[in-house]
């Protein structure tokens, strides 16, 4: 009790820091994540920046589709094959240290790919070496900035911070891409990669100026076998019955759903007869409704088990509709709707993960949930990618939909035979009493 009174008196000191930031921006009043914010909406802008100029580079160097998927598949890979022991680096030092360290391979990473293509003597082995890299950097990233937010703001907090990560990546996502093609219309696809390096410099700075709290800088720094400690919290995941029930909808819905890299070129060119470069209107559809959806979300995202769900059904319904739409007068509103399911679900799932979880087992719990909600893409490409080719691009998106629906059947028989067979124990009723009363 005393601890918990202790972390809330600076907030009732701070009331009138909270008043100037308003319900939306909440989370802001916190000094730390304020910086950690602004950094990552400036670099997040930039990494958009880089991937539009190097998806326009590896097609003046190639000319091929097939080596763009490569260069992406080189970049995702690693998030699956080594996100889990992400998980585990994690929870096993400070994040505030491996974020400074996998930022600053990011921003060596940009600088020198933008000093090959500028000197004229980058090549194709170069970008795959690159991706490779960058996709290792991700492994180690995404858990210890996934949970890095919960120790700048804490639990009251956490679902307002969460949803404003959300509404910057969305707002990277349709600023990004235009700032990069104006950079190469302007200066060329190395300009593009020379300013994202410079983007990293927000975050890197943003946190050495950051104030180191001992009491949230201790972390399991138990040297045991990391296979070991996967292998814990793989175990905790699948054994806790809340938790591995958003694990089983993230799974289907981030392998069959979440693939508009894939889904929105097949059908802009296979449905709706355009370039294939009109697929980026299209992602900037999702991405509007994904930008209102966090700023509705922002003002109260109460992580219940009942939303998510709301969010996985009217995400599957809405996929389901695409199906049957051959517009752009239909299939544009139902993309600005689509994004907004989205980050409803991922977003309300990313908190009540982070909530439920112990913080000594949250960097792995969290690995497992950006393993199926990124590191499981290639998987989904790779069926959606066959099964258009075989039976069309529309029965393929109906097909996908319907697997996501089959997930939320198989999430919801589990959590039902799991409560009929035994009941919570006092660690899951705890969680629960927390998750009522934030």
């Amino acid at each position: 009790m005393s601890q918990r009174l202790k972390t809330a008196s600076p907030v009732t000191a701070g009331s009138h820091s909270k008043a100037a930031f308003g319900g939306t921006f909440r989370a802001l009043r916190h000094r730390d994540f304020r910086l950690f914010w602004i950094g990552q909406a400036v670099s997040t802008t930039g990494t958009w920046m880089q991937s539009t100029g190097q998806a326009w580079l590896v097609l003046q160097l190639t000319n091929s589709p097939l080596a763009l998927g490569t260069v992406t598949m080189f970049q995702t890979v690693p998030v699956m094959l080594f996100g889990l022991f992400g998980g585990v680096v994690a929870d096993r030092f400070p994040k505030r240290k491996l974020l400074l360290f996998t930022q600053t391979i990011m921003m060596i990473q940009a600088l020198l790919l933008g000093a090959l293509t500028l000197s004229g003597q980058i090549q194709l082995w170069h970008l795959y070496v690159m991706a490779l890299i960058l996709g290792v950097m991700n492994a180690l990233d995404n858990p210890s900035r996934q949970t890095f937010v919960s120790e700048l703001v804490g639990v009251e907090d956490l679902p307002n911070a969460v949803a404003l990560n959300s509404m910057a990546f969305n707002t990277a996502r349709l600023v990004g891409p235009a700032l990069g093609g104006i950079t190469i219309a302007l200066v060329g696809v190395a300009g593009c990669y020379f300013l994202n390096a410079s983007t990293f410099l927000a975050t890197i700075v943003g946190l050495l100026m950051m104030h180191v709290r001992p009491a949230l800088a201790k972390r399991d720094a138990r040297r045991g076998a990391m296979i070991h400690q996967v292998r814990d919290g793989l175990r905790y995941a699948l054994t806790t019955p809340e938790v591995c029930f958003v694990m089983i909808l993230m799974a289907a819905i981030g392998t069959f759903g979440y693939n508009f890299n894939v889904v929105l070129p097949l059908l802009a060119t296979y449905v709706l007869n355009a370039e294939p470069s009109a697929f980026g209107l299209l992602s900037s559809a999702i991405g509007v409704g994904s930008l209102l959806s966090s700023v509705v979300i922002a003002r109260n995202n109460t992580p219940s088990r009942k939303r998510i769900l709301f969010g996985a059904v009217g995400f599957s319904s809405l996929l389901m509709s695409l199906a049957f739409t051959s517009s752009w007068l239909m299939m544009m509103p139902l993309l600005v709707i689509l994004g907004g399911f989205s980050i409803l679900f991922s977003s309300t799932a990313n908190v009540r993960l982070q909530t439920l979880t112990p913080p000594n087992l949250r960097g792995r719990v969290m690995s497992i949930y950006m393993l199926t909600f990124m590191g499981s893409a290639p998987i989904g490409g790779l069926v959606i990618g066959t099964l258009a080719e075989k039976q069309g691009v529309q029965m393929a998106v109906a097909e996908m939909a319907g697997l996501c629906f089959l997930g939320i059947a198989a999430a919801l028989i589990y959590l039902r035979r799991v409560v009929v067979t035994r009941p919570l124990d006092e660690t899951e009723v705890l969680s629960a009493e927390v998750l009522r009363a934030g």
